[in-house]
């Protein structure tokens, strides 16, 4: 699972280089974002290369999520693609989470609520 790591001002950005996120990789992804997550109150993931989810990465983006919510920050995905996008909302989970159309528009948002 390759990705990278940039912050910009208050805001962590995740950027998914991989075009799954599923059981074949969600466990490593999961335990590579804990230490890029501690610590930071504002974080992105820019989903935007990712074609395919499945449960496992849900549970992957949710765990990330929950760690976020716990610290008292918050969590935004980024340039969802269509199927991806699907799968969020079959499963409800556009409403668990702040999906925004690009980055930019996640990071502006971020930035703000970094700022206030």
């Amino acid at each position: 699972m390759e990705f990278t790591v940039e912050r910009i001002n208050s805001v962590v950005l995740v950027v998914i280089k991989g075009d799954r996120l599923d059981a074949n990789n969600s466990n490593i992804f999961k335990r590579a974002m804990e230490p890029v997550l501690a610590g930071s109150a504002q974080a992105v993931i820019d989903l935007g290369a990712v074609r395919f989810m499945d449960s496992s990465g849900l549970g992957a983006l949710l765990s990330c999520l929950r760690r976020m919510n716990a610290a008292g920050g918050a969590l935004r995905l980024a340039a969802l693609q269509r199927p991806v996008r699907a799968v969020m909302e079959m499963v409800r989970m556009h409403r668990v989470f702040d999906i925004y159309d690009t980055r930019d528009a996640a990071l502006s948002d971020a930035e703000k609520a970094g700022a206030a």
